[in-house]
């Protein structure tokens, strides 16, 4: 176990072991809460609220919005049958929504917290590396397109990132002090905001193992990773039984793997391969006495295990989605940031002139600031809708627009319900003739829909129907479950045929009319299904 080394009057304690060594010695809380701490937090709050309100949700978002606006009663009975794992960010955001239901305030949430999460990296390289690393490491954070793709999304993934960083600071702190009560609890309730976060207990475990620590400090983590496996064990249980939840997910490739870590670096070639290298530089830190956390030794575990861990788990049951491991980012600046330090450690022993002391930290800012540059343009496109998965916004523009009120409409397969959740306004008046009992009522996410033999007799009465679609469901790349929808998709083949459509991307608004009932009515002809560019 590390001592406090003695105070020098003045001067910050030199520890042992070279760059990356944690530095216990007293940093003035000037030069710690300034540039280190705060400096990247206003930076990322900066780009989290630049174009935040982009006008529409997609999928995920619409089901936050709508979920949390439902009463406390409501949503628990949600919990029971889907989405228990996003149970607490429910109850969460239905708080938040109550001051005033918009997009804006739906990410406000995320937006907060991954400036706070900024402010943690800073914190946690001050900790691990002293004032520059920090500084570095929390701004390279902040310019992260990855960190700033999420700040605006209506889901839980932000906040996951902040607590599980705020977790692992305070793992620093319990190996230093054996203090853990704090650990176990910021642990345990990031765990209930999204369960894979309990991954970060073995790149925990890791750490202490590269860092060679002795039994007390293993005896300490060990009671506080218990006492958060147990508490998240009902969860857990729970979580199982709505497994099918993910049967869409994919087993990961190695191209998968590859992606993630362009991500965490950087997806620009140029800021890509310079992260790279200094984070290869970092790992010399992984070296050094017994008994102390370095940056490398948390960093290296944080970034590495967790999607590691959940992409191998994948391989017999799918489970990961890049998301889901986003609180692993926090790793990679930090890594990153000690690479640097080491590079200008290392010029500092040349035979030239030494810089005074603010030049090489400033000098790491203004890479930082080019990093942003030369990821800007990325930045930018992905607070276009069009970007995301779905653009829930445009499917209610065209309904507004197309479908009159008392005209019936079908949402196939249930889930494209959620534009007409997410933007009820759009849709005021219509018939949806599937619904039997709305999800409020019935605790379940899309509402209850009549079954296929009551289906096929309401379809039968009709001579036109809007069908609020799926795009690859129309174009059979992909086939309905169930018997209802199944029934939706016989019934169109059969007995309609598409007359117009006025959507584009993921979904489809079209006017299905009747084989018989169209070639009597003048200016409607079949329309081709159009072919959309692969999904991003």
């Amino acid at each position: 176990m590390e001592t406090q080394p003695p105070r020098a009057a003045g001067r910050t304690a030199a520890v042992p072991g070279g760059a990356g060594a944690e530095r216990t010695g007293r940093v003035p809380w000037r030069v710690r809460w300034g540039a280190p701490v705060c400096l990247p937090a206003l930076v990322m709050l900066g780009l989290g609220l630049w174009g935040v309100d982009r006008g529409g949700m997609w999928r995920d978002e619409a089901v936050t919005f709508q979920v949390a606006r439902r009463s406390v009663p409501q949503i628990w009975q949600l919990l029971h049958g889907v989405d228990a794992v996003h149970g607490l960010y429910y109850l969460l955001m239905h708080a938040v929504l109550a001051l005033h239901p918009d997009e804006v305030m739906l990410r406000l949430p995320s937006v907060c917290a991954a400036a706070v999460t900024a402010a943690l990296v800073g914190e946690l390289g001050v900790r691990l590396a002293g004032p520059r690393v920090g500084l570095w490491a929390g701004l390279l954070y902040a310019v992260s397109p990855m960190a700033g793709h999420y700040a605006q999304e209506g889901r839980s993934y932000a906040l996951v990132a902040a607590g599980a960083t705020g977790a692992t600071l305070l793992f620093a702190r319990g190996v230093r002090t054996g203090a853990w009560r704090a650990y176990g609890t910021v642990l345990a309730v990031t765990c209930w905001l999204h369960e894979f976060a309990v991954l970060l207990l073995l790149a925990h475990a890791l750490s202490l193992a590269l860092a060679r620590v002795g039994a007390r400090v293993w005896r300490g983590w060990g009671s506080a990773a218990g006492l958060v496996t147990l508490t998240l064990l009902p969860m857990i249980l729970v979580s199982h039984a709505q497994s099918a939840q993910l049967a869409w997910v994919r087993p990961p490739t190695w191209a998968t793997a590859e992606n993630l870590l362009r991500w965490f670096l950087g997806p620009g070639e140029g800021v890509y391969w310079t992260c790279l290298v200094l984070a290869i530089l970092g790992l010399a830190g992984l070296a050094g006495p017994p008994g102390r956390l370095t940056c490398a030794r948390v960093a290296l575990p944080l970034a590495l295990v967790p999607p590691a861990a959940l992409m191998l788990v994948s391989q017999l049951s799918p489970l990961y989605v890049d998301r889901y491991v986003l609180y692993a980012l926090s790793g990679a600046p930090l890594l990153v940031a000690a690479g640097a330090d080491r590079l200008a450690g290392l010029a500092a022993r040349l035979p030239l002139r030494v810089p005074r002391p603010p030049v090489p930290a400033l000098t790491g800012v203004a890479l930082a600031a080019l990093a942003l540059c030369l990821q800007l343009p990325l930045m930018s496109d992905d607070r276009d809708p069009v970007h995301r998965p779905d653009d829930l916004a445009a499917v209610a523009r065209v309904a507004a627009r197309e479908v009159k009120p008392g005209q019936p409409v079908l949402f196939l397969p249930t889930q494209a319900r959620n534009a007409a959740l997410a933007y009820p306004d759009a849709f005021a008046g219509v018939r949806d003739i599937a619904l039997d009992e709305p999800g409020p009522e019935a605790g379940t996410l899309y509402g209850r829909e009549a079954d296929a033999a009551e289906l096929r007799r309401r379809l039968s009465g009709l001579d036109r129907v809007w069908v609020v679609a799926d795009r690859d469901l129309l174009a059979g790349r992909w086939s309905p479950a169930g018997p209802a929808e199944r029934t939706k998709m016989a019934v169109l083949a059969q007995e309609f045929m598409p007359a117009e459509e006025s959507a584009d991307g993921d979904a489809s608004v079209r006017l299905y009319v009747r084989r018989v009932a169209l070639s009597a009515l003048p200016g409607l002809a079949p329309v081709p299904v159009p072919q959309r560019p692969a999904r991003r």
